[in-house]
């Protein structure tokens, strides 16, 4: 199917059915620019977009107990959070205070044990 797709599309950047003209419709560079342009949004952009406002959701809903990694590779537990800042529990006694956006993964609390007692089976 995406062949038939492509070779549509390369008939019209030909100009059409073979009859001639200029460059068809696909030759006009205003119009490949516009199509490049709708083609980054939808790749690019948009999907890029979502992630944002789905981690965003995330650090809103922490909770105390929540599994997080940092954009600095560090995994650590939640352990108290405030307005700005997250402090992160890394090992027992050692606590450090990170700002919300710092934070590029969320696991919440319950997905986190589910997931340890199925790797222990």
């Amino acid at each position: 199917m995406n062949t038939h797709i492509f070779h549509n599309l390369f008939i019209l950047a030909q100009g059409g059915t073979g009859s001639g003209g200029g460059g068809g419709l696909l030759g006009n560079p205003l119009v490949m620019m516009g199509l490049m342009v709708v083609m980054f949004y939808f790749l690019l952009i948009r999907p890029q977009q979502r992630q944002r406002k789905e981690l965003q959701k995330r650090i809103d809903a922490l909770q105390t107990g929540d599994r997080v990694v940092t954009t600095a590779g560090i995994h650590a537990i939640v352990h108290n959070i405030k307005d700005k800042t997250v402090v992160l529990k890394l090992a027992e006694g050692t606590m450090v205070e990170f700002d919300k956006p710092a934070i590029a993964t969320v696991t919440k609390k319950k997905s986190a044990e589910a997931g340890a007692s199925s790797d222990s089976k």
